[in-house]
């Protein structure tokens, strides 16, 4: 979270330098953002599983089609979770999740408000369960998950092409749980998003 907010202090002092370099009808938006995902946590296997909610920075990139449609593509880098069952850990496994939706921008007014629908591609990865639960189950994780994407957001003008924004978006991620190579259940990150941050378009 620290190194999130100190990202966007830096993208915000340099706002006065570079406002005459943007404009407010470029086909590119590029935006910095804080994330913070909020994990619904729910689990068929009855072990209770669960991962921890993290705040992490990203990097979205959109392109404008038309005034009012656009293709965003968000991205980060690969995020480490606890993995948890019934509050105790059990180890960690580490999720890659690139969301590219497409969105309509509302036009003609002071702020610039969005609704979008997408596709997510996550990607899991380092899973690592401590030896006595390897030993006890031998659980497993399905590696990739395919999910619906839904969010709106608002972009503020600040001049110059720079823009304030706020977006939230609620994506389907999840995985099967195998132990013993048997099927066990099916545990649904299925994550609230909410991020703030700046971006320039150009």
């Amino acid at each position: 979270m620290k190194k999130s907010l100190i990202v966007l202090a830096a993208l915000a002092a340099a706002v006065p330098a570079v406002q005459a370099q943007g404009s407010d009808t470029g086909n590119w938006l590029v935006r910095a953002r804080v994330l913070h995902l909020d994990s619904a946590n729910k689990d068929s296997t009855g072990l209770g599983l669960s991962v921890n909610n993290k705040t992490f920075p990203e990097v979205d990139i959109s392109y404008f089609l038309s005034p009012n449609l656009a293709l965003e593509l968000v991205l980060t880098y690969p995020q480490k979770h606890d993995v948890r069952s019934n509050g105790s850990d059990i180890g960690t496994l580490k999720h890659l999740p690139p969301t590219l939706s497409l969105q309509y921008h509302f036009t003609g007014m002071g702020v610039r408000p969005y609704v979008g629908v997408g596709l997510n591609y996550t990607r899991f990865s380092n899973v690592s369960f401590q030896p006595a639960v390897v030993a006890a189950l031998a659980p497993t994780l399905k590696k990739n998950s395919f999910g619906l994407a839904l969010g709106a957001g608002v972009d503020v003008p600040m001049g110059g092409g720079w823009v304030f924004n706020v977006d939230v978006k609620k994506v389907q991620i999840d995985t099967d749980v195998s132990s013993f190579g048997s099927k066990a259940g099916t545990f649904k990150v299925d994550p609230l998003l909410v991020s703030v941050g700046a971006g320039l378009r150009f």
